[in-house]
């Protein structure tokens, strides 16, 4: 049996290096507040200017919160029929960055604010032709 081809959800949101998955984004040289996905200008309104520097974040942090996906989103959202709950996390990036993404969790009860979380990269859903949409994810370590 082939293995499904596997596409980015979108371009540019993150990457596998040697030492595992990192998101891409960017921090201000200015204030050092960093953005995901990238940003063209700091958003900070304490800053006094600087520059926009790609970054790279992950791949450890803390479960700051969680909650349970437990009714299909609506459109543009995307997943594979039958639908079926998944927990989301906002997680806190070791290196400054704060960031939303799905758990991959079988049992999202399992789940505890405070616990220390890994960026993975793993499947979305599929597309029509079978392609695995891959995304960002977080697992309990």
């Amino acid at each position: 049996m082939a293995t499904a081809k596997r596409i980015a959800v979108a371009e540019g949101l993150f990457t596998e290096t040697a030492d595992g998955p990192r998101l891409l984004g960017s921090r201000c040289d200015g204030c050092g507040t960093p953005y995901f996905p990238r940003s063209a200008v700091c958003h900070n309104p304490a800053c006094r200017g600087g520059t926009m520097a790609d970054a790279s974040f992950g791949p450890r942090g803390t479960l700051w919160s969680c909650a349970v996906q437990d009714y299909p989103p609506p459109a543009p959202a995307r997943y594979d029929k039958p639908y079926k709950p998944y927990a989301m996390g906002v997680v806190d990036l070791d290196d400054g960055l704060r960031v939303l993404g799905r758990m991959a969790v079988d049992d999202p009860g399992s789940l505890a604010v405070g616990m220390k979380v890994e960026l993975v990269l793993d499947t979305l859903c599929h597309d029509e032709q079978g392609s695995a949409v891959m995304t960002w994810k977080f697992r309990p370590l």
